[in-house]
């Protein structure tokens, strides 16, 4: 392919994506020369759940918008002012577009930099309301501020080794172990992961790594619950009836856990009998509910501050009915917003490299090509358990 020549995934509207012909990438923001910036030959992309959350016409995002915020990749060409990376170095892009000069982004708080929005705090690639960045489910994409934002990996034949694991943590690693950092999550914890989707198992793998005496994992699917089950996690089945508090004494012999990780986000459903109907705020009354007086509780699933499809008016503008006299009786702590993924990234990759999680077992990662992404995201909206991660380029699979 020649350095003139871009593909990417398209949003076309609810239900529909299409890979298309995109502009090469530019070193440059508007009509801006982006000194600081390098353009990437990108070796993985993954399917998020939060594109489906887009894909399902569950946003505003406008018709045309490249999709892809999490991406690994060689540098092809950099700025002038790029003095700590070179041409050929293998890279994690943070799906956080972080400046790294305004007071968040020096304060570590990468997720809501001030400077690369203009029309609210934080930036992501290929997503609504994030800058309108173009996205990296595509062959090439710029990265600004790449001294501050790239992670580079130390070997390449390592990287190259272990790239199924390594390029989850431009999102999905880190976030789920943000989810349960914020929860409280160390040893000896009981944990309940809500949601056993692609996050929902990295958050599981975290409570793990983290020491949790017990991780228990709730889900409708069963799919979903046996890949949690696949590495020592307990598993709810939230289509059965029965209160939530007497299925973890069954297993805990408690009626409350430490910590609450809340993976699903705005489109969660009702359990039981309701399992069919959404009800958006149930799974944070839920936390509330078995989370003992005192615990943390961790949101890494996305809320929208705008819902086209919701059933109700109130959440189509993110109004959700909660029980919140309930979480202030007993003095919880709710921890919020994206994650900072440069706040982690770099640790989790010494516990790849170094064999201390296998991160992409866990996920059930399923590598596709770049012109499988239109099938890839519709398994991922049947409910498949798999991480789709999508190798444009094939070099690193065999």
């Amino acid at each position: 392919m020649s350095q003139s020549s871009n593909r990417g995934v398209v949003y076309k509207g609810p239900g529909k994506v299409a890979v298309e012909s995109i502009p090469f990438p530019e070193l440059a923001l508007g009509d801006r020369k982006c000194n600081h910036g390098v353009i990437l030959k990108v070796l993985t992309t993954n399917i998020c759940g939060s594109d489906q959350h887009m894909v399902r016409g569950r946003t505003t995002a406008p018709e045309g918008l490249v999709l892809g915020h999490e991406i690994t990749g060689i540098i092809l060409e950099k700025g002038d002012d790029v003095e700590f990376l070179e041409v050929g170095d293998i890279v994690s892009v943070p799906f956080n577009i972080a400046c790294g000069r305004c007071r968040n982004c020096k304060a570590g708080m990468t997720g809501i930099c001030l400077n690369v929005n203009p029309a609210r705090p934080g930036a992501a690639y290929g997503y609504v309301d994030m800058g309108g960045w173009v996205g990296g489910q595509s062959d090439y994409v710029m990265v600004p501020y790449a001294d501050f934002n790239l992670l580079k990996f130390p070997d390449k034949d390592q990287a190259k080794e272990k790239i199924a694991d390594l390029t989850l943590l431009s999102d999905i690693f880190p976030t789920g172990f943000h989810g349960c950092v914020t929860a409280g999550v160390g040893p000896g914890s009981t944990v309940y992961i809500a949601g056993a989707g692609p996050v929902g198992l990295a958050a599981a793998v975290s409570a793990q790594l983290l020491g949790a005496a017990c991780v228990i994992v709730g889900d409708m699917i069963e799919d979903r619950l046996a890949q949690a089950r696949s590495f020592g996690c307990e598993t709810i089945d939230l289509r059965q009836e029965g209160d939530m508090e007497d299925k973890l004494e069954v297993i805990l012999g408690e009626r409350e856990v430490d910590c609450f990780v809340d993976c699903v986000g705005f489109e969660a459903h009702g359990c039981g009998c309701n399992s069919h109907k959404e009800a958006p705020a149930t799974v944070l009354n839920s936390a509330m509910q078995i989370t003992r007086a005192g615990g943390q509780i961790g949101i890494p699933g996305l809320y929208v501050t705008d819902d086209p499809g919701a059933e109700d008016e109130a959440a189509k503008v993110g109004a959700l009915s909660m029980r919140f006299g309930l979480g202030w009786a007993k003095s919880h702590s709710f921890h919020t917003g994206q994650c900072p993924v440069m706040k982690y990234h770099r640790s989790l990759m010494q516990a790849i490299l170094f064999d201390k999680v296998k991160i992409a077992d866990a996920v059930n990662v399923q590598m596709i090509t770049l012109d499988q992404a239109p099938q890839g995201y519709a398994d991922f909206d049947g409910g498949a358990a798999k991480k789709f991660v999508m190798d444009p380029h094939g070099e690193f699979v065999a």
